[in-house]
């Protein structure tokens, strides 16, 4: 989904303040102005006026800058990054001064008791995020960010070849091999180099606290990490994604184990203990956020349903059929299809005239109520068909929401969009779907039970594997931002983090000299996780719901799993879908979600995760009973030795 992002600030939710109900209280002291009594009907009507009017400003200004980002995006040219660097100023101006000015009103919320949809609006516009930073701190922050970022994109490995291949960076190759090699010595050698290489970061990392401790007390809070969570309801929502990863831990301590017996096979017990945490650099991710390790993990070999982009191409599919099918989707559910100016505007597939362009899906809001469009370099295969689908969902999302007030056309929540759009690709993915699209035939469909098996495993590997390491890195962060944890101890906190929720441990002893934590991106670009995590865990949450409308899933029937469900043509599913996004954000996320899961159903629940996944979870169980496999982790070593750092950093001060 493409908004204005980081130019909109942090829409966060606080109790307002209680002010007088006068203007100008002075205890009628003489000499001093004629007290004034203001009605709640006058205050009222000059907030909607005031309102309005910032809607509008704001809307206007974003369809600018939407656009010129448009541009920039489809025809990567000079130019048009300066059109886009005006735009994104202008916006930054336009947002600014409606912070400036709610802020203002906040003395009068009171009066607004009756109109929490007025004070709603206010409340989100008077947060800014680190924009709320005076000229002078706000460029110091923009530096710092930029001189972490500086160190992540320059880093670089040389691999350990006779003769070596050096200048190798995250972006030309190193993903490559840490997906590819099967070599212990090579895969150790990148995963410690990278880290050696983006350790820089940590000089910086002080100031950058500061500066966003002071941007998070402008905006009333008192560190970042209530900032953050303010979007979410506040700091219990960290007790609510514990409670979330306890519900998926028994899961994933099952694959952890397989995971480990598997790389044991590979790499040997010297490297792979019994009964130990995994090697972080054996999981096929720099980061062990997800384990490309199909091809040791897979239960099956061999077994698996007929390759889609095969026949697609068979079939004569082309980028615009895609979108095609998937819009169907979408109106078989009594959705709303994609306007004409979609299939005019949007880009999807690459320009005949081969000029530079970003490439990555991407759905396009330019905020004015009808203009729609997405950007994919979309090649026919069977992960663009699924994209397609996902990047529709998000437009759906748009265009069930643009009767709202501008500050009110979002998702409840970051992350709660994308969870939509992962819960319709859940949809895509089924195999019965894709029978109905005719991609596979019913008796390639029908009792596959070891595809089936594999398939699960496979998204398993990206998904499962995903949450503790969200959860992990989101709780470093926002415990260097509380300040319970300390500087000295920034890095061997990091690996305490990451052996007690994920079971993995570095490949080499690590130390407070070091700062593992920079050598992820959204660390050193200041880019929160949450979304991911939050989306992560709803996609399920709303599949299922889906499901249930559509009377396609139900727990006790063998033949209605969660996992082979989908939602095409079913009206019930799409009006419970819509009337959800038609909220936008004028609600909390827990009502949202409430509104399509039924009462009770609003908070984060792991256990319809659990439940999609059951087939894999039972044979995983199986499996490690079979082979008498230790499930859970027990320390096997020293990991992080507690060392002073020297000295360095700047200040703001």
């Amino acid at each position: 989904m493409i908004r204005p992002g980081g130019l909109t600030g942090t829409h966060a939710q606080t109790k307002p303040e209680r002010g007088q109900g006068r203007a100008a209280p002075d205890g009628g002291q003489a000499g001093s102005p004629p007290t004034v009594l203001v009605g709640r009907e006058v205050v009222e009507a000059a907030a909607e006026a005031f309102m309005q009017k910032k809607n509008k400003e704001l809307s206007l200004q974003c369809t600018k800058t939407m656009k010129a980002s448009w541009h920039y995006h489809t025809n990567l040219t000079s130019h048009n990054k300066a059109v886009l660097m005006a735009a994104q100023s202008d916006y930054q101006r336009v947002r600014r001064s409606s912070w400036v000015e709610a802020r203002k009103w906040r003395v009068l919320h009171h009066f607004l008791t009756l109109r929490p949809a007025l004070t709603r609006q206010m409340t989100f516009l008077s947060h800014l995020g680190p924009s709320a930073l005076s000229y002078s701190y706000l460029t110091m922050y923009e530096s710092v960010v930029e001189d972490m970022l500086a160190v992540y994109r320059s880093a670089s490995v040389c691999l350990p070849h006779n003769p070596p291949v050096c200048g190798i960076s995250i972006n030309t190759g190193l993903v490559d091999v840490m997906a590819g090699s099967r070599d212990e010595g090579v895969l150790r050698h990148v995963w410690r180099e990278w880290r050696q290489q983006t350790s820089s970061v940590k000089h910086s990392f002080p100031l950058y606290l500061q500066l966003v401790k002071r941007a998070a007390n402008i905006n009333d809070f008192p560190n970042k990490a209530d900032a953050d969570l303010a979007e979410y309801g506040g700091s219990s929502f960290r007790e609510e994604l514990a409670n979330a990863w306890s519900q998926l831990k028994p899961l994933y301590t099952h694959l952890h184990a397989y995971t480990r017996r598997k790389l044991r096979q590979v790499y040997g017990s010297e490297v792979v203990s019994e009964r130990g945490p995994l090697p972080a650099h054996l999981l096929g991710n720099m980061w062990g956020q997800s384990w490309d390790l199909g091809d040791l993990l897979v239960p099956y070999p061999g077994q698996s349903y007929p390759d889609l982009t095969k026949e697609m191409k068979r079939q004569g599919y082309t980028p615009h059929r895609i979108f095609e099918a998937a819009n169907r989707f979408f109106g078989s559910l009594n959705l709303t299809l994609v306007p004409s100016s979609f299939w005019r505007d949007s880009l999807l597939q690459q320009p005949p005239d081969n000029r530079p362009v970003i490439c990555s899906p991407s759905a396009w809001d330019l905020c004015n109520a009808k203009d729609y469009r997405v950007k994919q370099c979309t090649r026919v295969r069977g992960k663009d068909l699924i994209s397609a689908h996902h990047e529709l969902a998000h437009l759906q999302y748009f265009m069930q929401y643009r009767h709202l007030p501008y500050v009110f056309r979002q998702a409840p929540n970051p992350g709660f969009q994308e969870g939509v759009g992962l819960a319709v690709g859940l949809s895509a993915t089924s195999p019965r779907y894709l029978r109905r699209l005719g991609l596979i035939t019913p008796e390639q469909e029908e009792g596959n039970s070891r595809a089936d098996l594999n398939l699960l495993m496979s998204l398993a590997l990206q998904q499962i594997t995903f949450l503790p390491f969200a959860l992990l890195m989101e709780e470093w962060r926002w415990r260097v931002a509380e300040g319970t944890i300390k500087r000295r101890d920034w890095n061997c906190a990091w690996w305490d983090l990451r052996y007690s929720i994920q079971g993995v441990k570095p490949p080499v002893p690590r130390s407070e000299e070091d700062f593992d934590p920079g050598s992820k991106y959204h660390i050193a670009a200041d880019l929160p996780y949450t979304g991911y995590l939050v989306a992560f865990i709803l996609q399920f949450q709303i599949h299922k719901a889906l499901c249930v409308k559509a009377d396609r899933y139900q727990p006790l029937i063998q033949r209605r799993p969660l996992h082979k469900c989908h939602i095409f043509q079913s009206i019930a599913a799409g009006e419970a879908l819509g009337t959800m996004m038609r909220l936008g954000k004028s609600v909390g996320w827990r009502e949202a979600l409430e509104q399509l899961t039924g009462p009770g159903g609003g908070k984060l629940n792991a256990l319809p995760t659990r439940e999609y996944f059951r087939p894999l979870e039972l044979w995983l169980e199986r499996d490690n009973a079979r082979h008498g496999e230790y499930i859970g982790w027990r320390p096997d070593g020293e990991y992080c030795v507690y060392k002073t750092p020297s000295p360095k950093g700047r200040s703001c001060k």
